[in-house]
């Protein structure tokens, strides 16, 4: 056993000094395995790309792309959500209110050229709008006797507004206010007023107008009183007391909106809106030019000569027809056709109906029709 168990370790000690010994042997390494002579390419562990085809994205453009821009102004100006989700993003272009609009009159800019007076006058002052005004007048007058103590506008000139911008409530407008608005915006000559109009409109629908409501010109007036948006938002009014101004379906609501806005403008009570006057042929204009420059519808008012009293236009010439203005009152005189043409001593309430719509063809012709109306 002893033998065995020597032989045992002998043996032992020659594997473990194998691998010293094949480096050392004067006869070479020992002889490794045959190698193949395909070259083994190192495995990736990188992983699979995969190609896969997406459809491109096309970012909005035109009308789509200037939806979003109202949008974001609409979020900006407090609009909620839910009302620009629901009223904003559908919109469509009106190329129709475009088209209306780029073909209203108006000579250039610098033209001096002043189209006559009356034909506009008889256009605007029909025997057909007098008599139903005259009308509407006799059946409504205790309602405008009211409107006129509360807001001290004379129901004539109401009567003339109301006859004017929708012959008496029959003609409103059938466009989309949101639609129209946002059109004019987007094409571009008055874009900062009708993206301001575009957002109020949004707030009335904010305020619990629904949208059916707001329809209205290709410009965006609306209601009986045809307002613009902002001034719906400002300056309607109830007239019949039931607590919601609406001037959608109540003509009294209506009538007392007018009013509210012409008070708002100024409206002096009790005071004419003017008169005709007699003009002597040696007047001197250049004497009685104004020199003051209007901050807006500068064109509108260069036509007024500067302002003197009753008393005063009497001691150069300039006489009025009839009593209904004091010799205390201050007035301009505007001759619509020239010299030769009828002449009018205005009053500061005049001013008030151009506010309303910066013409003095149209402030012109209400006062007038308002005349008319009431038999003055």
């Amino acid at each position: 056993m002893r033998l065995i168990g020597a032989w045992i370790l002998a043996a032992g000690a020659v594997l473990a000094s194998w691998p010293a010994r094949a480096q050392s042997d004067p006869l070479g390494p020992l002889p490794q395995p045959a190698q193949s002579s395909a070259v083994l390419q190192p495995v990736s562990m990188q992983p699979v790309q995969t190609y896969v085809t997406r459809p491109t994205y096309a970012a909005p453009t035109g009308f789509d792309a200037y939806k979003l821009y109202l949008a974001g102004r609409a979020r900006s100006a407090g609009i909620r959500e839910a009302t620009i989700q629901a009223n904003v993003l559908g919109l469509d272009l009106n190329r129709r209110a475009i088209q209306l609009d780029q073909s209203q009159p108006g000579g250039p800019p610098n033209s001096s050229y002043i189209p006559p007076f009356a034909p506009y006058q008889r256009d605007h002052v029909t025997p057909t709008l007098i008599r139903r005004g005259q009308d509407r007048y006799a059946s409504i007058y205790g309602n405008l006797a009211r409107i006129q103590a509360r807001y001290g506008v004379d129901p004539g000139i109401l009567m003339a507004i109301y006859g004017h911008e929708t012959s008496y409530g029959a003609v409103t407008g059938g466009f989309d206010l949101l639609e129209a608005l946002a059109s004019l915006a987007y094409e571009g000559r008055r874009r900062p007023m009708f993206e301001s109009e575009f957002i109020a409109a949004l707030r009335l629908i904010d305020m619990g107008v629904p949208r059916w409501r707001l329809k209205g010109s290709y410009a965006g007036a609306t209601g009986y009183p045809q307002f613009m948006p902002s001034v719906v938002v400002r300056l309607r009014a109830d007239g019949d007391g039931d607590g919601y101004a609406d001037i959608w379906g109540s003509e009294s609501d209506g009538l007392a909106s007018i009013a509210n806005y012409l008070r708002n403008a100024g409206w002096k009570p009790g005071v004419p809106w003017g008169v005709a006057a007699r003009v002597s042929p040696t007047l001197n204009r250049a004497a009685i030019r104004s020199t003051l420059r209007a901050p807006r519808c500068e064109r509108v008012y260069a036509r007024h000569s500067r302002w003197l009293t009753v008393g005063q236009w009497r001691s150069i010439g300039v006489v009025p027809y009839g009593s209904s203005l004091s010799d205390q009152e201050v007035a301009t005189l505007l001759e619509p056709d020239g010299p030769n043409g009828t002449a009018y001593l205005l009053t500061g309430n005049y001013r008030a109906i151009l506010d309303y719509n910066c013409s003095n063809f149209y402030a012109l012709s209400v006062g007038l029709l308002a005349n008319a109306i009431t038999r003055r």
